[in-house]
């Protein structure tokens, strides 16, 4: 784990390399409130002199839990597999200090993703920052969200290069001030430098960082939702694959999981993503493996989407099997899935 990546304090707004991007695609809380039709409510209890504290709080309640819900989108990614080494938790003691990550080991040469589009705005030692060591990337996300990968053993991607979740940014090392090969990934939001927990913070954009399932949620858009459209028109349940959760795959989601005993919510997380993927190997075709060249393409692997299992495609199995430490024997079973789609 790290021996120092340690931040005493949140500096002050540092510059960067490349004026940062437009904001990951979302809904604003003006959106979500008239969405909901709560618009009105919120308006009328700013303006009105009457309001009560306790009817303004539930109102505020509600944005911000639906604000949690619609993070769940898609436009999240885990950046990395391994495992949490013990004292590499975000905020561990680090001299006078505190880590200003989650550690996440594994062998030298891992692969590191990034863990949403964006702009590399940083590519150097210590990424600039204070406290941190090894070689790091720092890539702005819009919004003033900002993610860190330390420790890194090579780089896979330049200074100013625009990025896409997923894509695969560097690998895994021990550079710097370490015990061990493992990735350093911090979150910050606000400023760069102001960090969060990474654990929270990808867990509330339906994001495992320890390798679960991901979760995502009716509204969500992007390539894992073509995954999810093709898996389910395997399934009998014929849908366009526009990349865009709205209310069609929604229902057919839904009549899905009722089909499979499950809880009927829409939302597709770990007791769904299990029942829907297929096992799959050389020789396979159709929508699955469609669904699954699809969501290799969002790890970089550059397949054409012809739902054909053939060798072009098993290579690239294995290719990301092995730059995953996973079995690599070019199968696409659960454990690959649940990586793929992390």
């Amino acid at each position: 784990m790290c021996r120092s990546c340690a931040t005493a304090a949140a500096p002050a707004d540092t510059s960067v390399d490349a004026e940062a991007p437009p904001p990951v695609p979302g809904v604003s809380r003006r959106g979500l409130l008239a969405g909901l039709g709560l618009g009105a409510l919120a308006v009328n209890l700013s303006l009105s002199a009457g309001a009560s504290t306790a009817v303004a709080a539930e109102a505020e309640a509600a944005a911000e839990a639906a604000a949690a819900a619609a993070a769940k989108n898609g436009a999240w990614a885990n950046p990395a597999l391994g495992r949490f080494p013990a004292g590499g938790h975000y905020g561990a003691p680090r001299g006078g200090a505190s880590h200003a990550g989650q550690d996440v080991s594994n062998s030298t040469g891992t692969a590191v993703h990034a863990a949403a589009a964006g702009t590399v705005v940083r590519r150097s030692w210590g990424g600039g920052l204070p406290g941190r060591t090894g070689n790091a990337l720092v890539i702005a996300h819009g919004g003033n969200q900002y993610t860190y990968y330390g420790h890194l053993s090579a780089y896979r991607v330049a200074l100013n290069a625009t990025v896409s979740a997923g894509q695969r940014i560097a690998d895994m090392g021990a550079t710097g001030n370490v015990t061990g090969p493992h990735l350093h990934f911090e979150t910050h939001t606000g400023s760069l430098g102001s960090t969060v927990n990474p654990v929270g913070f990808l867990a509330a954009r339906g994001v495992d960082l320890s390798g679960g399932w991901s979760r995502i949620d009716p509204g969500a858009s992007g390539a894992t939702v073509v995954v999810i459209q093709r898996l389910m028109t395997r399934r009998g349940h014929t849908l366009v694959a526009d990349g865009q959760y709205g209310s069609v795959s929604v229902a057919a989601v839904k009549r899905f999981q009722s089909s499979k005993g499950l809880v009927a919510d829409g939302q597709v997380g770990p007791a769904t993503w299990p029942v829907l993927v297929y096992t799959l190997r050389q020789g396979s075709s159709g929508d699955h493996v469609r669904a699954l060249q699809t969501a290799l393409n969002k790890r970089s692997a550059g397949l054409a989407v012809d739902g054909g299992f053939g060798s072009v495609t098993t290579s690239a199995v294995r290719a990301y099997q092995s730059a995953n430490r996973l079995v690599a024997d070019g199968e696409a079973g659960p454990v690959t899935w649940r990586a793929l789609t992390g």
